[in-house]
């Protein structure tokens, strides 16, 4: 795409014309979280970055593009997120079905008895990080273990927004130093570096992060945590809506092996779903005819299995509590972060085609002669990218391309430039609502992004400790001549 704004650019852009779409889009963004909280993602977000796109597309067409590579713009930044939208609303088939045949119910009662209330956090953010490295996926590890951690939770009735922080940090602990990441492989190739270079020189702020992070859960501890006897009530409940066993869990290990093999994310979900749909069909047949109400067999089985694939879930056992645990899922939940994200990709997709994302990136770098202002720069530019283009990927890659010479004019090896940017692009994708992964964390743990971002430490620490790093000259590795040039 950025072939496409050399270009389609114009020479006319002032600093002032590429400022007022960003002004415009802050103003709304202020007014929509003051008016509505955190409720604001669910229209009042998408309605300011859709008026934004229309002032930015305004100001390339005063440079002198035409309406026409406006919209181009707009529809090619939607279509980068065609991809993780389809998983998106994949996921919510696969809540829907391993809810309906019992893999979640599963998850819940087996984890109530092996997780100890008081280091649930800590634990939470252990498991998801073990996971992540051997998957290399963030996404998958929120969507198969994150829900079973977050219904185990609300078990123990601790803080949704917490234990959703402590999913995330340790998603993205173990996202950030797997090879099999994409981030982590974009990031390397983005800045010309080994991968196995740039995984091993991310040690130095990802492991002291993630120990600030640890620490921080378990001084948290479990708070007002539900008794034992709340407990077995609680499972007492799960067995009379569902055949409860080990067995149930497949699904989960399924999709987990998929995953490992390498077998791309959506049709991993797609399959996972259907598993759990068949478990559905064989193991929980009540449940299924519950969900579908009138019908005559076999037609009634079938109506349950679809209804959880679209619809979700929606139990009805009399529990309050139990009820509203496990009644979510499908697609349908799964729109509004969809709306969301094209929403928010469409305006980063046309402020890039305008030239604007590239002329405030260059503009960043003007004055920048110390460690520190370079470091800091970056990961300013990183998060004002994940905040503009609302694509971590865009994050990375734009960044490591226009960065690179900075880096290595100051002395400083490009593998500086590849940690900095995981760092900073990688780990605040989350913490933003419009962008695709505040999105997708906040959909499918079912906790507002900014609810959960205060309690996402490791992914609050890393983009500090860069900073620090930096202010102190520690942990900088010098530029090697003999194997890198300038590029």
């Amino acid at each position: 795409m950025k072939d496409a704004v050399a270009e389609t650019a114009k020479p006319g852009l002032s600093t002032g014309l590429a400022l007022l779409p960003i002004i415009f889009l802050t103003t709304l963004l202020a007014l929509s979280v003051y008016l509505f909280g955190a409720d604001s993602s669910y229209g009042a977000n998408q309605i300011a970055l859709i008026l934004a796109s229309g002032v930015t597309a305004l100001v390339g067409m005063r440079t002198g593009l035409s309406w026409a590579q406006c919209q181009e713009g707009l529809v090619a930044g939607i279509s980068l997120g065609l991809g993780p939208m389809l998983i998106l609303l994949s996921v919510g088939m696969l809540i829907g079905t391993w809810i309906l045949g019992g893999t979640v119910p599963a998850m819940i009662y087996y984890g109530v008895q092996i997780l100890n209330p008081g280091i649930f956090y800590a634990a939470s953010a252990v498991i998801c990080a073990i996971v992540a490295v051997s998957i290399g996926s963030s996404w998958t590890v929120a969507g198969t273990l994150g829900i079973g951690l977050m219904g185990i939770a609300g078990s123990f009735d601790l803080s949704p927004a917490i234990a959703a922080g402590a999913i995330v940090s340790g998603a993205y602990f173990g996202d950030k130093l797997s090879p099999l990441s994409d981030t982590t492989n974009l990031a390397a190739a983005a800045t010309s570096v080994d991968l196995f270079d740039h995984i091993r020189h991310m040690l130095w702020t990802t492991v002291p992060g993630f120990a600030i992070a640890l620490l921080l859960f378990l001084l948290m501890g479990g708070g007002e945590a539900a008794t034992p006897e709340e407990i077995e009530a609680l499972q007492a409940s799960l067995a009379r809506e569902f055949a409860i066993g080990p067995h149930l869990l497949l699904p989960l290990l399924v999709m987990l092996a998929l995953v490992y093999k390498r077998v791309a994310a959506f049709p991993a979900i797609i399959i996972s779903s259907l598993l759990g749909a068949g478990f559905a069909l064989v193991f929980q047949p009540e449940a299924v005819r519950q969900l579908a109400g009138e019908g005559g067999e076999p037609l009634v089985l079938l109506k349950g299995v679809w209804i959880s694939l679209f619809d979700g879930y929606t139990a009805d056992s009399g529990n309050t509590f139990l009820d509203a645990l496990l009644s979510k899922g499908g697609m349908s939940s799964m729109l509004n972060t969809v709306w969301l994200i094209i929403c928010a990709l469409g305006f980063g997709g046309v402020l890039e085609r305008t030239g604007i994302l590239e002329h405030l990136l260059n503009l960043t770098l003007r004055g920048v002669h110390s460690l520190f202002g370079l470091v800091g720069t970056t990961v300013g530019t990183c998060i004002g990218t994940n905040i503009l283009a609302a694509d971590q990927f865009i994050s990375i890659a734009l960044p490591g391309r226009m960065f690179s010479k900075a880096w290595q004019r100051q002395g400083l090896s490009r593998l500086n430039l590849s940690r900095t940017l995981e760092d900073s692009a990688t780990l605040t994708s989350a913490l933003i609502p419009w962008n695709t992964c505040g999105a997708y964390m906040a959909g499918t743990l079912g906790v507002a992004t900014l609810s959960y971002a205060p309690y996402a430490f490791f992914n609050l620490a890393c983009p500090l400790l860069a900073l620090l790093y930096a202010a102190l000259n520690i942990a900088w590795k010098p530029l090697e001549p003999e194997h890198e040039v300038l590029v």
